[in-house]
């Protein structure tokens, strides 16, 4: 079921760019200097890590520390892989790119259908089961393809798949603290979501004075930092949710910040 719906993502993503022209690529993200191009051509990078972390986690784990080592590097690899991966001249860049990922995510799939869900994979931060890697794929294609979308004008349609991102979100909360040197809170939050087919999903002990309440597709978006708390629907009560809101993160790397708040209009009354 995972694993379908991994495929299902990626294939709502490749639906999206695939009928693209040269001007629909080449659009700029919301991630600064990016365009739409450089958003699969990440992920076709990502692919290449993640192949590799599978077939050969020792391998991994030494080119890692090389990788960490230089901050060029790691700047250069983000869009041509740890194999520094450039379309051969007279190549259709994004058609180029659309074809890497591609042949990288059906590689990687092969290497997931052959871990058992326990089984321990390494990766930019701490090693992580199988099933959690898995999520992790789920969850990177997911924002990734929302740049996207936003960059296109596109707004998807929320899906259940969105149920596997907001669990890794809560499951990640000790991690935004930690990769910042900072210690969790010893404090419940009660987090309950509207999902997109009106159903509740919930975490977390009833009665803990701090919670998060809203809509899935909000609480997704600001744990994949892709939109600002104050630009949700959210619901955000007691000093514990607002703190980890303000640094959730649940992609691995170093600790980055939400994206900043858009302009909000004053409300009646001056307030």
């Amino acid at each position: 079921m995972l694993l379908d719906d991994l495929v299902a993502e990626e294939r709502s993503l490749d639906d999206l760019v695939e009928p693209l022209d040269l001007e629909g690529w080449a659009r700029p993200t919301p991630a600064e200097g990016w365009d739409v191009c450089d958003q699969i051509a990440h992920l076709a990078a990502t692919e290449e890590w993640a192949h590799l972390a599978t077939a050969d986690p020792d391998g991994f784990r030494r080119e890692l520390t090389d990788y960490l080592a230089d901050p060029d590097r790691r700047d250069e690899e983000l869009r041509s892989g740890r194999l520094g991966r450039r379309p051969p001249e007279g190549t259709d860049p994004p058609g180029w790119a659309l074809a890497w990922w591609r042949t990288g995510r059906a590689a990687l799939l092969d290497r997931l259908r052959a871990l058992a869900a326990r089984d321990r994979v390494p990766w930019f931060g701490p090693d992580m089961s199988a099933m959690s890697f898995v999520t992790a794929r789920l969850m990177e294609t997911w924002a990734h393809g929302q740049d996207v979308a936003d960059a296109l004008g596109v707004v998807r349609e929320p899906s259940a798949r969105l149920r596997h991102i907001a669990d890794l979100g809560i499951r990640t909360r000790g991690f935004a603290y930690a990769s910042r040197g900072r210690t969790i809170p010893d404090v419940p939050v009660r987090v309950d979501l509207a999902a997109p087919d009106d159903d509740i999903w919930s975490w977390g002990p009833a009665e803990a004075s701090s919670s998060v309440l809203g809509p899935a597709l909000d609480f997704c978006l600001v744990v994949t930092q892709r939109a600002h708390p104050a630009d949700t629907q959210l619901m955000i009560t007691g000093d514990a949710a607002a703190e980890w809101m303000g640094i959730a993160q649940a992609f691995a790397g170093p600790p980055t910040g939400p994206r900043p708040s858009r302009p909000h209009p004053p409300r009646p009354g001056g307030g």
